[in-house]
């Protein structure tokens, strides 16, 4: 008496594909952000000299805030300025807008999301493995990046804290999150690569300039309530610690856009 044999279905069949597809991108990213962390960190020493800080005290202190580097002459001010605040936050942006643009607008531009859904995959399983995708190479951003930072922390004469590290991770995170989940929504709201990654990096640039806004003046403060940058790092984790407000703010927010992407996609006939 044979016996047929039942293939079980693929556990996150959406999720493992995303993962698996992206490793080459992963990869290059990865390698972007090592080479900025190696190139800027170690320079730390020989930057903390007499004429560095002759040099950022005859900069217009309007400058100085704008930029962020009020406290660049200090370990954890140098990494918020040179990578968080700026470097790691453009590599950030960059690769969760990209890979948010991908999944959902980019996959009906090319015809593939119509095939994916058409062998039972549901939209909103489809929206939600999607973002696991993205949320899980992220993490690694953050875990490969954290332990490189510390790693040169002793080297560098940084003098970071590994907690401190841990918050300003969770932050940079949050922001990493919040651009591809935009992504994410408009893709699915559009169906247009363009005009999700357009709105992604768009909120991104948003969020800088409104940051360094309020730090020129102090009578536009209030903008660092509209700024997803300034939720992330107002406090500074780097020196302060974990902000739960600011995190608090970019997961409420992460969740919405999310839960806008699994509602346009549901609704909206990819069919055209």
């Amino acid at each position: 008496m044979s016996r047929q044999r039942v293939t079980q279905p693929a556990v996150l069949p959406v999720f493992r594909r995303a993962v698996v597809d992206s490793w080459r991108s992963t990869l290059i990213w990865t390698l972007a952000l090592a080479a900025v962390l190696l190139l800027y960190l170690p320079l730390y020493p020989s930057m903390n000299g007499a004429d560095m800080r002759n040099l950022i005290s005859s900069l217009p202190s309007e400058l100085v805030n704008a930029l962020g580097y009020e406290d660049i002459l200090s370990g954890p001010g140098y990494v918020q300025a040179t990578f968080f605040g700026l470097l790691g936050f453009v590599l950030l942006t960059a690769a969760a807008a990209s890979w948010g643009s991908a999944e959902i607008a980019g996959a009906e531009e090319s015809g593939r999301l119509e095939l994916v859904l058409s062998h039972g995959v549901g939209r909103v399983r489809y929206s939600l493995e999607t973002a696991l995708g993205i949320l899980v190479r992220l993490v690694w951003f953050a875990a490969f990046t954290g332990v490189l930072i510390l790693a040169l922390s002793g080297p560098a004469e940084l003098g970071l804290e590994t907690a401190h590290v841990a918050a300003a991770e969770l932050a940079w995170l949050g922001l990493g999150c919040l651009t591809g989940s935009i992504a994410l929504a408009v893709g699915a709201l559009t169906g247009r690569r363009a005009a999700a990654l357009g709105a992604a990096a768009g909120v991104a640039a948003a969020g800088y300039v409104l940051n360094a806004l309020a730090n020129q003046n102090a009578d536009l403060e209030w903008l660092r309530n509209l700024s997803p940058y300034s939720w992330a790092y107002r406090n500074d984790p780097l020196a302060q610690g974990i902000d739960l407000a600011g995190l608090g703010l970019l997961a409420a927010a992460c969740v919405a856009f999310m839960a806008l992407a699994v509602w346009a996609l549901s609704r909206r006939d990819i069919l055209g």
